[in-house]
This record gives structure tokens, sequence and C-alpha cells, in this order.
């Protein structure tokens, strides 16, 4: 059998030697994609006072229910959950007010870095007025103000969805349930797509301009700490509290493929 020339050594030399460099340039966007699989990021947005900060923190496991939380934080706050199964979320918490570095914030998780998901929040008219703010907002106009932060979040939403390779989905996450019980349902219907209220149809637009098939849509009830200060009835929401911030935490590891 003839051995192999100088010239033939040479080439397949070159070509394994191109292989592996091959093989490690593309290493770096490998490892990306795994990294993005087990660790989606999520949007955390809503206007000021509906809670983002203080869903974020639970679902990150950073703060307890107790610790206090400035209303209107006017940068974007990051947080990573880590799972012992090597799984989890990074959220991006991008802010309610401000409107220069609300702008960008927005610019950067729907634009820059697109997210995976996002956790759209809403208090059925009872966000917290901020710490410098003179309050006296009445629900009817908090309401509205709510619809006014959806419209601009939503379209960028839409822009992102029709980019991606793979849907998107939305998570309506209606907080500060513990004020309203009596209404839940009804603050439910009025956040979920087909109901006519003013709040479905924006959310009804967005399914149109993103494609229905690209985008899911949840709402989901929360209250992420007990206003109650008697002893039982503050362990029973606390208990009430968790359940709800399980629900939510299942329903993200499905979206996200992690079960």
């Amino acid at each position: 059998m003839a051995r192999p020339s100088s010239a033939t050594k040479a080439a397949i030399g070159t070509s394994i030697a191109g292989g592996a460099l091959s093989a490690l340039s593309n290493a770096p966007l490998q490892f990306g994609h795994l990294f993005r699989g087990r660790f989606p990021t999520v949007a955390v947005t809503g206007m000021t006072g509906v809670g983002k900060t203080r869903l974020a923190d639970r679902l990150a496991r950073r703060a307890s229910v107790d610790s206090t939380v400035d209303v209107g934080s006017a940068t974007m706050e990051r947080r990573t959950r880590k799972t012992a199964k090597g799984r989890g979320f990074r959220f991006r918490v991008v802010p309610g007010d401000n409107a220069a570095t609300r702008l960008s914030a927005l610019d950067e998780v729907f634009h820059d870095d697109p997210v995976d998901g996002v956790l759209h929040v809403v208090a059925y008219g009872h966000a917290t007025p901020r710490a410098n703010s003179t309050g006296g907002a009445s629900r009817a106009e908090l309401l509205a103000a709510e619809l006014e932060d959806f419209a601009i979040t939503s379209h960028r939403i839409a822009s992102m969805a029709v980019r991606r390779d793979k849907p998107v989905w939305l998570v309506i996450v209606v907080t500060k349930t513990d004020l309203y019980g009596d209404d839940l349902d009804e603050a439910v219907r009025y956040y979920s797509p087909g109901s006519g209220s003013p709040f479905a149809a924006k959310v009804d637009e967005l399914r149109s301009l993103a494609g229905g098939a690209r985008l899911s849509v949840d709402v989901v009830p929360m209250y992420t700490e007990a206003v109650t200060t008697t002893g039982k009835e503050r362990r029973s929401a606390e208990r009430g509290s968790t359940e709800l911030l399980g629900r939510l935490e299942a329903r993200m590891a499905q979206l996200s493929g992690h079960v």
C-alpha cells in the first residue's frame, strides 16, 4: 500500500486543525445556547407601585416577605434564580417610572438582548404610590395608567415576538389580590384575552400583532406578602402567598421547557 505523500499529510493536518479551530470558535455559541436554555431571561414589567421588585425578589429567593422595598426604582434591577437541578431564571426588572431609564431598559430587554418571557405585573387599580408622591389617585385613574403602561410595553413585545424563531410567552401577574379577594374572579377576567374589557382589548391587539401562535398568554393571580398582622391569619395568608408563587413558578417552568 502506498504511503501518503508529504503534500497529502499536510492537507490532512490542515483539515484537522481547521476542524478543531472551527469547533473551538463555535463552542462559546453552543455554550450560550445551553446556558440560555437552562437560565432563560425574563422581563418583569409594569407601572410603578404594582410590586415588580417584590415579586422578583420572591421568585429569586433573594428577600423575605418582610423586607422593605422602595417604590419606584429608577434603574433596571437584575435577579437570578438557581435551583438544585441546575436550572433557573434571570430576571430583569424594568423601571415603571422615569421616562429615560425606563425606555432604555425596555429597549434592552425587547431589542438589544431580547428576553425569553415576560411577567407583566398589574394590580387592578391598587398600585402603591411612590414615597414622594402625594397619592390621591382614584382607582379609575390607576387603571387608566395601567392600561397606558401596557400599551407601551405590548408594542415592544409584539415587535420582539415577530423577530424570534420560537414563541414568546407572557404571563400577566395580577398582584395584591389580598386587597380585593371578593372581586378576584372579575379581576382575572378583566385581564384575560377575549373578555371584552379595555385591558383585554389591548391583549387581543397584541396577539394579533405578534401572531397568535408566536405568543402564549396566561393570567395568574398573586399576592407577595401578608398584610394582616394577627398570628393565625398571617400564617394562613403567608401559606396562600407561597402557594400562588409556587403555581407561577410551575407555569414558568412549563413555558420554558424545564419540565
